[in-house]
């Protein structure tokens, strides 16, 4: 088939790859001038099946509520009369905080997840394709008694579906991350998973990019899909705009890989989803050979801050703030970020100034993606995996290439 992927990030790049191993003939169309420079350009850079306890969880509500009114809240809903598309998605959100959703919604994400990683893994040995990336685990500590808690009790699900996230004590911690040593006083516990990884997922999908184009797949830069055109229940074309002016690109099928922008491209086609940008920030620090820094990747889940070691780099990432389409960095929930590095390592000593950045995250209410065929014949959907996007793109691209050739994903995936 000829394939249009819209969308030149970490999910519509993999997907290309997929697709173009399947023998199709594919073209990706992205607006940025390169691929991986929106959502997956400064991302919290983890491969973490660990994670897989969604945000809308039984403990979610009363921490939304305590945090209201912060500025620098982890989780932070600016809602407003006027936004009904958050007010309709925090709706469904609360609908997925009983422990009976919470529970399928955990078994879902670490199938995929999981099968995910083991994509990556079979990938990076065939292709050898470089991201900084490093295989020590995913350590995530806590310096709350509750929290800690709560997180023992999240792992035992995790492990019922397949995720190692063993529990530890403070010890522990210092021992797998020395760099925490200073931090042992605060510490209450902790839990880790040896298999979980972590990269520069940008890097990666500037590589796997290349590595397409060396299989045929065609990348269209600088090219803003403006509208996608229908008729018989299908998709009869996509319309961009470039430099040169307006035209109508055809294809057999279409996929939209568009993250927290697939809902404003698909309603005018009649297909809503309950899909919204969750603004998460990151901070990349750079180290020099004297800074203690981590070399384990590492969660706050009380913070909801991650930290991943990219070569030189710190990269500290996570907290979300769901404020539609908003772009602006907010100075206080950046500082936030270096307040919190600084707490959990006084003796960080970076080589230089922290980049801030920002990016809008594709949440579903479950944190459950969209992966295959829509309503429309010809349209397919990959989107809406959260802060899950970089753990779960190889897999998510590797089941759309079967589920486009009618095959059975090697994953089970949740009918929607």
């Amino acid at each position: 088939m000829k394939i249009l992927i819209l969308g030149a990030g970490v999910v519509g790049v993999s997907s290309a790859w997929y697709l173009a191993k399947a023998g199709h003939e594919v073209t990706v169309v992205d607006r940025q001038p390169a691929p991986a420079l929106e959502t997956s350009f400064a991302n919290g850079g983890q491969i973490s099946v660990s994670h897989a306890e969604p945000w809308s969880n039984p403990h979610a509500p009363m921490r939304a509520l305590s945090w209201m009114g912060r500025e620098d809240a982890p989780l932070l809903f600016r809602l407003r009369p006027t936004d009904f598309a958050l007010l309709d998605w925090s709706w469904r959100f609360l609908r997925e905080c009983t422990p009976g959703r919470t529970r399928t919604n955990i078994r879902d994400i670490v199938l995929l997840a999981l099968y995910s990683r083991n994509k990556l893994k079979e990938l990076r040995d065939e292709t050898a394709i470089e991201y900084d990336h490093l295989e020590r685990g995913i350590l995530h500590v806590y310096t709350d008694e509750k929290e800690f808690a709560a997180a023992v009790e999240a792992s035992k699900t995790l492990r019922e579906f397949g995720c190692d996230r063993r529990t530890v004590d403070a010890d522990k911690c210092v021992e797998i991350e020395p760099a925490l040593k200073a931090t042992r006083p605060i510490l209450v516990g902790g839990d880790y998973t040896a298999e979980d990884e972590s990269g520069d997922a940008q890097k990666f999908t500037y590589n796997l990019s290349t590595l397409c184009r060396e299989r045929g797949v065609t990348f269209r830069y600088d090219t803003t899909v403006e509208r996608l055109s229908s008729a018989g229940g299908k998709i009869t074309g996509a319309v961009v705009k470039t430099a040169e002016g307006q035209e109508e690109l055809k294809a057999d099928a279409y996929v939209v890989a568009l993250g927290s922008y697939t809902p404003l491209m698909l309603r005018p086609v009649g297909i809503h989803l309950p899909v919204y940008p969750a603004k998460g920030y990151s901070a990349t620090i750079p180290l020099s050979d004297e800074s203690v820094a981590p070399s384990v990747a590492m969660t706050d889940d009380g913070h909801k801050l991650v930290f991943s070691r990219l070569g030189q780099r710190l990269r500290i990432a996570g907290t979300a703030e769901f404020n539609g389409y908003n772009l602006e960095l907010n100075k206080i929930r950046c500082q936030a970020l270096i307040r919190r590095t600084h707490q959990l390592f006084p003796e960080l000593r970076p080589a230089g100034e922290p980049e801030f950045w920002c990016g809008l995250r594709p949440s579903t209410p479950s944190n459950v993606p969209f992966i295959g065929q829509s309503k429309l014949s010809n349209l397919y959907l990959n989107t809406g995996h959260g802060t899950l996007g970089w753990t779960m793109a190889c897999g998510s691209g590797a089941a759309l290439a079967d589920i486009m050739a009618g095959r059975k994903p090697e994953v089970s995936l949740r009918s929607r």
